[in-house]
């Protein structure tokens, strides 16, 4: 009789252990934010499986759940953020980027314009005047409200969630202009998308960048030399960061040139994935 009580009490508790994980597990899915247009309107929503939840308001300020819902096939995917104020981008986050070469103290961030920003699905345009674009897979953070002078510990209070990006850049470019005014935000230079991941532990999250199918780039979040709560407690001291606001992170590994017609996609871990095709200028 003892034997078959302490089997039941193992059995329920396993039960218990494994339902626990399973509510723990759908908890840390999050929350994915996009921001669509339908119907020549546009909206921010969530996403609810194959269904967008239509919000009305401004997902950077007051918003409320509608009883309006879209077949995500029905929808177009606008960049997350309608008007950011600022674009930043990292250099040299990642030690598989950098080499042997000595890692910023602090980080390093430049700046790329919101005119270069492309939505999920936009070309990718390849200058006629430069060699082929590389693409950079690179985590974006989306600022949720003003940020001035924010603390280590308070900095991810400011952040929505994050996205995909891709930092197209120039190299001849990059190497021979004394800005990288064009070498990292002419136009289409900036894809971003397709959601916005909120309310889960980013820091173990893994990213990949294909071209054509073919793995070439791939790390985890906590792989960059400065995290997400850093980055923005450090530029917040010099820049105020504005709701909507992005910032580019910095790329893993090697990057290399792209051609008319390649395909390139951009994968973190719960987000979704960032698809874009890189056309001729002109074509």
């Amino acid at each position: 009789m003892m034997l078959r009580r302490t089997s039941i009490f193992l059995l329920l508790a396993g039960l218990g252990f494994t339902q626990a994980c399973q509510a723990s597990s759908h908890k840390d899915q999050g929350t994915r934010y996009l921001r669509f247009s339908v119907d020549g309107q546009e909206a921010y929503g969530i996403l609810e499986g194959d269904q967008v939840r239509q919000l009305s308001g401004d997902l950077y300020g007051e918003w409320e759940k509608t009883e309006t819902t879209h077949a995500l096939s029905d929808v177009t995917i606008l960049v997350p953020s309608k008007n950011p104020s600022k674009v930043l981008a990292l250099a040299g986050n990642y030690k598989s980027h950098i080499g042997d070469s000595e890692p910023n103290p602090y980080p390093e961030p430049f700046i790329k314009l919101p005119s270069s920003l492309l939505p999920q699905g936009g070309d990718i345009v390849q200058p006629a005047d430069t060699d082929p674009v590389h693409y950079e897979a690179e985590v974006v953070i989306v600022i949720g409200k003003r940020a001035r002078n924010v603390s280590l510990e308070q900095a991810m209070d400011y952040v929505l969630g994050i996205t995909c990006g891709n930092d197209i850049s120039a190299r001849t470019w990059q190497r021979n202009d004394v800005q990288w005014w064009r070498a990292k935000a002419a136009d289409t230079f900036s894809p971003t998308g397709p959601y916005i991941l909120s309310g889960v532990d980013f820091s173990d999250l893994n990213m990949v960048l294909k071209v054509n199918g073919e793995v070439r780039q791939e790390a985890k979040i906590s792989d960059m030399i400065h995290g997400i709560a850093e980055s923005v407690s450090f530029i917040s001291k010099y820049v105020t960061l504005e709701p909507g606001d992005l910032i580019f992170t910095g790329t893993p590994g090697t990057t290399k040139g792209m051609q008319p017609g390649d395909e390139v996609t951009v994968e973190i871990d719960g987000v979704g994935v960032l698809k874009n095709k890189v056309v001729a200028a002109g074509s």
